[in-house]
């Protein structure tokens, strides 16, 4: 008979800790100080229109770059059986990229894009091989639970290690430092030893399944991956079902992940004090963390489907409610809803997805599942950053998100969700 998986068990948490991991470049990072710093600081010598557009277009290109990757890093994962060392590979693409912050000048704004691009392929070329380990640590039907407690500690360890390098940044001398630009170039920095550091349990305890790989050279395993991979482009159009939740995710993923990138950048064009944002940030941090995981309960209990819709449809109100936020507080009361439902709503998609991959091919199938989100990425930052910048109103880039969630709630009623 087999024996069932615990929900937290010694792998669970291991898998979870890269969550708690690279979070803090999610946080830290990602929606935190590169936005502000990179306006403030690196392309200081541009206008608050072309920062915004030059943002949301390094954002957009590193998408790109790992939409034109990840399904074959997946089919290469699944035929070698070597998803543990791909993760730790993108995991040092990731950090020593998000390192070199340390060493970029004042007005070097080129240079900051181009390390802030290759750092968002190593986040997300590592989040491939993460999310498709679930289905080693995790039971079908403890999966929605797992990933929402991989997704909570996501928030917690990101939450708490922002909060230090908020503390670093309000209070410099206390930590040594000499003002509040070292503070932040010390945060990136502390970002790259996080990572890495609390990467050790995955590596550790959690267990690849194994299988029979036949040594071949680099020439054929391209080959051998690229094949596989229209196999399964012509797969995934045969799986009826897979094809329209992945067009669902790619609508409204897109405008979520361009949330988490631009609202500071939104906050801080329309006047908000980068203090005040950060507080907004941590609000968000650590409101998804007992949210996530409740999100995973309420879903178990009343449909993996209707959550998704009341997580969808609260993002469409957060859109109209930035037409009208003109106050710290506002912006505030955005922060707590937005992490009430970020995490629940990825967390819930990442479930799931996984109960529609066939057998064998789930690294491969959640390099498409990453491409679909990351892809996204191409169009709602660039969107966002484009309309900010022809109207010279960040209100107008916001609300042209509902271009992506609303299309994206009605291709979901197109989905059958197995229930668990």
């Amino acid at each position: 008979m087999k024996r069932e998986k615990k929900i937290l068990s010694k792998e669970v948490i291991s898998w979870a800790f890269y969550d708690w991991a690279n979070s803090a470049f999610a946080t830290t990072v990602m929606a935190g100080f590169f936005p502000l710093f990179f306006k403030s600081f690196w392309a200081s010598n541009l206008t608050d229109a072309e920062s915004t557009g030059m943002l949301g277009i390094a954002n957009s290109l590193s998408g790109l770059l790992i939409v034109l990757i990840a399904p074959f890093l997946g089919a290469v994962a699944d035929i070698t059986f070597k998803k543990k060392y791909l993760l730790v590979f993108f995991m040092i693409i990731g950090t020593g990229s998000t390192a070199s912050f340390f060493l970029i000048q004042q007005g070097d704004w080129i240079l900051a894009m181009s390390a802030y691009i290759f750092a968002c392929i190593g986040f997300s070329g590592g989040n491939i091989f993460y999310d498709s380990l679930i289905i080693n640590v995790s039971s079908e039907q403890s999966r929605n639970k797992v990933s929402a407690f991989g997704y909570a500690m996501g928030y917690l360890g990101g939450g708490l290690l922002f909060v230090l390098n908020v503390f670093m940044y309000l209070q410099p001398a206390v930590f040594g430092l000499a003002s509040q630009v070292d503070a932040i170039l010390f945060s990136f920095l502390s970002v790259a030893v996080w990572w890495s550091f609390f990467t050790l349990p995955l590596i550790r305890y959690v267990k690849e399944k194994s299988g029979l790989f036949e040594k071949t050279s680099s020439i054929n395993l391209i080959k051998k991956s690229f094949f596989r991979v229209m196999q399964t482009f012509r797969e995934i159009r045969e799986y009826k079902n897979l094809f329209y939740f992945l067009i669902a995710y790619w609508l409204y993923m897109d405008g979520i992940d361009t949330v988490v990138r631009m609202a500071l950048a939104f906050g801080a064009d329309i006047g908000l004090a980068t203090s005040e944002l950060i507080v907004a940030l941590i609000i968000t941090q650590f409101v998804g963390f007992p949210a996530t995981i409740g999100f995973g309960f309420l879903a178990d209990r009343y449909g993996l489907k209707l959550l998704l819709y009341v997580g969808i449809g609260i993002y469409i109100c957060i859109c109209f409610g930035g037409l009208v936020i003109s106050s710290i507080y506002g912006f505030y009361i955005m922060a707590a809803i937005i992490g009430l439902v970020q995490g629940g709503v990825q967390s819930v998609s990442r479930a799931v997805f996984s109960t529609m991959i066939p057998e064998g091919k789930d690294s491969e199938f959640f390099g498409f599942y990453n491409l679909v989100g990351k892809s996204a990425v191409i169009f709602g930052p660039a969107m966002v950053g484009i309309v900010n910048y022809l109207f010279n109103d960040p209100r107008a880039g916001i609300i042209s998100l509902l271009i992506l969630f609303i299309p994206g709630l009605l291709m979901l009623r197109m989905v059958q969700i197995k229930e668990q």
